[in-house]
């Protein structure tokens, strides 16, 4: 019984120091991936402002009077141009600013004034869309990066393994191979976020480009049934 409880001590004492040395911070493991991780960690940091930043500027964006279209489309039935003109300049939108552009072709044929307002649309798409390509770039540059880092903890692990001839050791490949696994996996995570976050944007973009093709539609037939009324100055 005594030889038992002695057994039972020293097991306790030799599986304590290997739970302290099992247990490590997040911070800890990316510190050992390397100085590649520093750049996986801007390139994350980039991809989140981006989505933030772009995010707040398409809900901007997509919001707007539901009645918007109809009292644009009564004004121009009414022939008030300056009442439409004032409506636009208070709605802060895309949308307003085509329309606003298109109001200001009154008079002009219909295909100067489709032009106008697929000018100003573009302008208004491309502003957008500011930052996705940078957002698109880092989904895919962010894992070839982890895998840079794979090929260099490789090769630093066969390296080591080179220099210690016949005495090779565990230890001289952990190192190694720790780091490629490291950055893999930030490299991963990284390309993941920025990935879904690009995919979410463009089809929040599509929604607006949708909204402003269908306005335009709209107000078009406003001025092409109209095409006879004389528009007050």
């Amino acid at each position: 019984m005594l030889l038992f409880s002695i057994l039972q001590a020293d097991a306790a004492v030799a599986v304590e120091p290997v739970q302290q040395t099992m247990s490590f911070s997040l911070l800890d493991m990316a510190a050992k991936g390397g100085w590649l991780m520093i750049v996986l960690a801007i390139l994350s940091v980039i991809a989140i402002y981006i989505f933030g930043e772009r995010l707040y500027a398409i809900n901007k964006a997509s919001k707007i009077d539901k009645n918007f279209s109809k009292d644009i489309t009564d004004y121009i039935s009414d022939g008030k141009k300056k009442s439409a003109l004032a409506l636009c300049k208070k709605t802060d939108s895309p949308i307003a600013r085509m329309i606003e552009k298109g109001i200001e072709r009154t008079g002009r044929p219909l295909s100067d004034i489709q032009a106008a307002i697929e000018n100003v649309g573009n302008v208004e798409v491309a502003r957008l869309e500011k930052g996705l390509p940078t957002l698109a770039t880092i989904a895919g540059g962010a894992p070839m990066i982890g895998f840079l880092g794979t090929v260099m903890g490789m090769v630093q692990a066969f390296f080591n393994m080179s220099n210690a001839g016949s005495n090779i050791d565990i230890s001289l490949l952990s190192g190694g191979i720790y780091t490629a696994m490291i950055t893999t996996v930030g490299g991963l995570l990284g390309g993941i976020l920025a990935y879904f976050g690009y995919n979410y944007l463009t089809a929040r973009v599509n929604d607006v480009v949708f909204k402003m093709e269908n306005t335009t539609f709209e107000f078009m037939d406003a001025i092409e049934n109209n095409s006879a009324i004389t528009i007050e100055e």
